[in-house]
């Protein structure tokens, strides 16, 4: 029985319905992180990056990506997927908290909060807070607010599958969802939720200034996303 999320995301996982889902869900992400990068020798870390697949597009628009996952087995494929690019080196979380002060422009993590408790949550705050630079910038994204359910997360996945292409297998792969142990280890584990006025609290208790974006990255605008400067 898997006993973490950290357990979960180290194998195969049903979260992906198709390989094109995939695939849509990293290229978007990967541009809209590129969009982000504040010039072309910034330093940006992506925490919590899971697979990545188009790192090499945020890697263009930056001097150095460093993409950081807590998965061993993801960490490795990262490793080989881009072994031939030398502005892109792959950390696990403890390598994070060793970084030098002062080192980064800017850090990603979306899709992270939820499967960290508060205080681990605090523990990447500090981190984070400690190695960007005067000026450096946090994005926070895909926080899920107390009221959203997985009714809600289904909704904006077929709304995503009809746009990208995807939507017989979304829907086939919702019903996979169900069956998996996906399902009862959000009950049993659960997701750690935030509403808007607890992030923006324990964003400033680290130490930034920080505020509510209007989009969030990826497809579901149910969820929110935080900008927070040092």
């Amino acid at each position: 029985m898997v006993s973490s999320w950290r357990e979960f995301w180290d194998r195969d996982t049903p979260i992906y319905v198709s390989a094109r889902h995939k695939a849509r869900h990293y290229a978007g992400l990967a541009d809209e992180i590129a969009a982000l990068v504040p010039h072309p020798g910034a330093v940006v870390l992506d925490h919590g990056c899971g697979e990545a697949l188009f790192a090499d597009r945020i890697a263009e628009a930056c001097g150095r990506l460093l993409l950081c996952d807590a998965s061993p087995r993801r960490r490795d494929a990262l490793a080989r997927r881009f072994a031939g690019s030398p502005r892109i080196a792959v950390l696990a979380p403890e390598d994070v908290a060793a970084l030098p002060a002062a080192s980064l422009d800017l850090v990603v993590a979306n899709s992270l909060a939820q499967y960290l408790t508060d205080a681990e949550l605090a523990a990447c705050l500090r981190d984070w807070r400690r190695a960007l630079k005067p000026g450096g910038r946090l994005v926070l994204a895909d926080v899920i607010p107390p009221r959203l359910g997985a009714a809600a997360d289904a909704t904006a996945l077929l709304a995503f599958a009809r746009r990208e292409g995807f939507l017989a297998a979304a829907l086939l792969g919702l019903v996979r969802t169900v069956l998996s142990d996906y399902r009862s280890l959000r009950r049993r584990l659960g997701l750690t939720r935030y509403d808007e006025a607890a992030m923006l609290a324990r964003l400033c208790e680290a130490g930034f200034t920080a505020e509510r974006m209007p989009r969030n990255l990826g497809h579901n605008q149910g969820r929110m996303a935080f900008m927070a400067l040092v």
